[in-house]
């Protein structure tokens, strides 16, 4: 498996909705915890997966070429919303 970095300059959707929440959750704990411990690491990667989350976009997946998105989870979810 190789890294390409010109891949990671690509914003394109590569987190999953489910990856994304629990990347929202683990980040939001992480964030947590690190004030009462006073871990500047713990708040980095916090912060780091929040960030992740939140975006839908990780740049070591754009490098590697992983990806969990799927186009047509959002769609399905979106159409069982409105019937």
């Amino acid at each position: 498996m190789s890294f390409d970095y010109k891949r990671m300059i690509k914003f394109e959707h590569n987190v999953g909705e489910k990856e994304a929440k629990y990347r929202l959750y683990a980040g939001s704990a992480a964030l947590f915890i690190s004030v009462f411990t006073a871990s500047i690491a713990l708040l980095i990667i916090g912060l780091a997966l929040v960030a992740t989350g939140y975006s839908g976009w990780c740049p070591a997946y754009s490098g590697m070429n992983k990806s969990t998105y799927d186009a047509n989870e959002s769609v399905e979810e979106t159409t069982e919303a409105t019937s």
